[in-house]
């Protein structure tokens, strides 16, 4: 279902997707991301969606992969890792810049960059999380949003509403759903 979302969402035709784990090669992880692992090739290997193997954390927001596929314990803590990392870099660069009179200047000269960029960290702009597989549009919003981010909650479950994604996913969700007898195949 991620990498359907992927598809209509960002207009990717063949969404990268990949397993959150502590390392890229196929043997790293527990035994639930090793048989994640084997799932997602299998269904890759048959054509169902572009597995490109395992992802570390790190390679997350750099674009490692357009869907990242994980247990809700690990995908939480990455998610979190990202937040916590974005609002230290911001704390970092904001005390930076008021160092003293030339570092102040050199922030004017900069701001319109510093302002694109933290727009686009800003976790309230996107609102949460739309849950894929239930019959109608709900998103998980952060626990600490604020009125900005249930706005942008709000805004994104009626867009998904107006574009009928959830009822999309349903009459093609047999597109999504690789045979059984693949899952079990050698």
């Amino acid at each position: 279902m991620g990498s359907y979302y992927a598809q209509k969402t960002l207009k990717l035709e063949r969404p990268r997707v990949g397993l959150l784990n502590i390392g890229t090669e196929d043997s790293k992880g527990g035994a639930l991301q090793k048989e994640a692992y084997a799932l997602l090739k299998k269904a890759g290997d048959a054509g169902y969606l572009n597995f490109i193997g395992n992802v570390e954390a790190r390679d997350v927001p750099l674009g490692g992969a357009d869907v990242v596929v994980a247990d809700g314990f690990a995908g939480n803590v990455l998610l979190k890792g990202i937040e916590g990392t974005a609002l230290f870099m911001s704390s970092m660069v904001k005390d930076m810049f008021k160092k003293n009179l030339l570092t102040k200047l050199a922030a004017l000269l900069c701001m319109s960059g510093v302002k694109s960029m933290k727009a686009k960290l800003d976790y309230r702009e996107t609102g949460g999380t739309l849950l894929l597989g239930i019959s109608k549009p709900v998103v998980k919003a952060h626990g600490s949003s604020d009125e900005r981010a249930i706005f942008s909650a709000i805004r994104q479950a009626v867009q998904a509403v107006e574009a009928g994604f959830t009822e999309d996913i349903r009459q093609n969700v047999d597109k999504m759903i690789v045979p059984k007898e693949l899952e079990h195949a050698e």
